[in-house]
């Protein structure tokens, strides 16, 4: 069935407070997204550094993973807290959208419910287990909790993916029927650069944020054996994960560019249908082109098929009420763009002087961008799904249910949304005075003659 005859089967709604919802629906996003790249990457951390101090048998290894774990539970908690409210406002913000199509992605969100119980059982048992099991053991308990880190984000990204590119059911009399949720969010070949590109941010995102703290730490003066044991892995993981991420989004930018044309004619500003399309960074979308940015001609046909001459399909073949807001997206997209090649260039420099010195880099300079990077990592990750989502926009089932559509009637949504503010910041409170803590807490080091450079 024709998307766009599905659309018009689901009539609208009206709702005085569609931004509020939206923007309601953006922070609790913005503040969960960074505790899930944690939770996808920083279980495998922890549990690499254990295994080393198995393998090696070096207690400070072991010593490093004892207090990551500490860190990797108070971040889990906090996850909970900003999971439930996600989980909430599905339901309550876009009560169209979950009764309409709640039989199609119900089974990712199944088991994302299941793997996030999982988790906590064995989070639990992981963190209260360091004295109460044998090493081997422990260790084991601790697979459990990348598992399913992994397969409950993975059917989250499944169900995203979904909403980018629909298929799976058809719509009949304003319902979804002849429903294959494997097909919906399995079979999708939208999924899997979401899922990719996603992990490797996570990747990125951990590795750099615990990084940048031992690399402030060594700005500060504090450069025992401890810090450079505890830079050396997330510092890797991100310097590898960084310039890989250039060619996952590459092959994003292509698949955005086969099956949403009008969010890439977004992304770039691009007004006008036309073969050998120019690129432009930076500048200001306005009357149908790209005002102030430096052009590169024939660069978007190429980067978007790999053909300078290709045709790419301008804002101009979609109506103006079914286009994102330009500006928005290409501001966040250029935003992630910008810092990801900057995370590469350093991620380059950083694996270069490993290589040829075998030894952690000496100049400041590095350690000072490495600070840098840890926020920054962040902001490119929100700004990739800022990107994501809002360049599907007017669309939450991109053509075939509309934001509007799907958005609740009800009204005391400012009313939420001032008290959401309000419980973040003091989460955000909490969330400073805990890691402060943590971080303060007496190192117990292990008595050892080791001397050598990591």
């Amino acid at each position: 069935m024709d998307p766009l005859l599905m659309a018009q089967a689901l009539g609208p709604t009206e709702q005085h407070h569609l931004l509020v919802a939206r923007q309601m629906q953006a922070l609790s996003f913005a503040v969960h997204i960074p505790l899930v790249c944690f939770g996808i990457a920083f279980p495998a951390m922890v549990l690499f550094m254990e295994w080393w101090g198995m393998r090696t048998g070096d207690p400070l290894y072991r010593t490093i993973a004892r207090r990551w774990s500490r860190i990797m539970v108070a971040l889990f908690a906090v996850g909970v807290i900003t999971g439930t409210v996600l989980s909430f406002e599905m339901g309550v913000l876009w009560p169209n959208f979950t009764a309409t199509f709640g039989a199609v992605f119900g089974l990712g969100f199944a088991i994302e419910g299941f793997s996030f119980f999982m988790e906590a059982i064995f989070i639990g048992i992981y963190a209260y287990g360091w004295d109460r099991l044998s090493p081997r053991l422990h260790l084991l308990s601790g697979i459990p909790i990348v598992i399913t880190g992994f397969t409950g984000s993975w059917m989250v990204i499944a169900v995203n993916g979904w909403m980018n590119h629909p298929g799976g059911f058809r719509i009949v009399n304003g319902q979804a029927v002849d429903i294959h949720p494997w097909k919906a969010l399995f079979a999708n070949p939208y999924l899997w650069h979401e899922l990719v590109h996603m992990y490797i941010a996570g990747y990125i995102v951990t590795g750099f944020v615990v990084a940048g703290c031992y690399a402030f730490a060594r700005l500060r003066g504090r450069w025992t054996r401890y810090e450079r044991t505890a830079i050396a892995v997330p510092l890797t993981i991100a310097v590898l994960a960084s310039p890989v991420q250039v060619l996952v989004g590459d092959w994003a930018a292509r698949d955005v560019a086969a099956n949403q044309p009008t969010k890439l004619a977004a992304l770039e500003g691009l007004g006008q249908t036309e073969r050998g399309a120019p690129e432009h960074l930076l500048g200001w979308y306005q009357d149908g082109r790209v005002k102030w940015g430096v052009r590169i001609p024939r660069l978007l046909s190429f980067l978007s098929f790999h053909n300078f001459n290709a045709r790419v399909e301008g804002l101009d073949a979609v109506p103006e009420r079914d286009q994102p807001p330009v500006n928005v997206v290409r501001f966040a997209f250029q935003t992630m763009v910008g810092i990801g090649t900057l995370m590469a260039i350093l991620g380059v420099i950083v694996l270069i002087v490993r290589v040829r010195k075998r030894r952690l880099p000496e100049s400041k300079w590095i350690y000072m961008a490495l600070v840098a990077a840890a926020p920054l990592s962040v902001v490119a990750l929100i700004a990739g799904w800022v990107t994501t989502e809002v360049g599907r926009q007017p669309w939450v089932v991109y053509h075939v249910m509309r934001t509007n559509q799907a958005v609740t009637g009800a009204g005391g949504v400012p009313v939420g949304y001032a008290a959401l503010w309000v419980v973040y910041i003091l989460v955000a409170i909490a969330v400073v005075w805990i890691l402060r803590r943590l971080a303060r807490a007496p190192l117990s080091l292990p008595t050892t003659t080791a001397a050598e450079e990591v």
